[in-house]
């Protein structure tokens, strides 16, 4: 039980921090995606479908604070999630690197999804290249977030026993 109220706190800190705070103080593209991390995480420590379902809930919280369509983060979300759990069968998760590489591709598998969603979905002509100019920025910021955020030994990996 603490570990899901730690869990859920983690997740609210987050989401306040990212809807509230780093707007008010760091330009868009160069803002980092906290939810991006939380469903990286999920998808390589977390399992089963209550990940799932975390997973797509956040994706539905971040469209809610996003303002463009509904179930577009939500779905991309839970596809990242759910590739990240067919991958995290046969890699250690405990690296420090490969969180870092896998919340760098995260990102940019979740910017090529909103792409092609748009694309399908979507009668917008000017998101494409704003969705394009900050994918790569984006992701460079969520990768440099992940390393600093899992460095911290008691956030990132999991503790040995001695």
């Amino acid at each position: 039980m603490t570990k899901f109220l730690k869990t859920i706190m983690v997740v609210y800190a987050a989401l306040l921090v990212q809807v509230t705070v780093l707007p008010a103080y760091i330009a868009d593209p160069f803002k980092p995606n906290f939810l991006i991390l939380i469903v990286a995480c999920l998808g390589l420590r977390g399992g089963g479908w209550h990940g799932a379902l975390s997973a797509f809930l956040l994706g539905l919280v971040a469209d809610c604070f996003s303002g463009i369509y509904l179930g577009l983060s939500a779905f991309s979300f839970l596809a990242i999630y759910l590739v990240l759990r067919r991958v995290a069968v046969s890699l250690y998760t405990d690296s420090l690197y490969l969180m870092v590489l896998v919340v760098f591709t995260a990102t940019l598998g979740n910017g090529l999804i909103h792409l092609l969603l748009l694309l399908i979905f979507a009668v917008a002509d000017g998101v494409y290249a704003t969705l394009l100019a900050g994918l790569l920025p984006q992701a460079l910021i969520n990768a440099l977030a992940a390393s600093l955020l899992f460095g911290i030994p008691s956030l990132g990996a999991r503790e040995e026993a001695r």
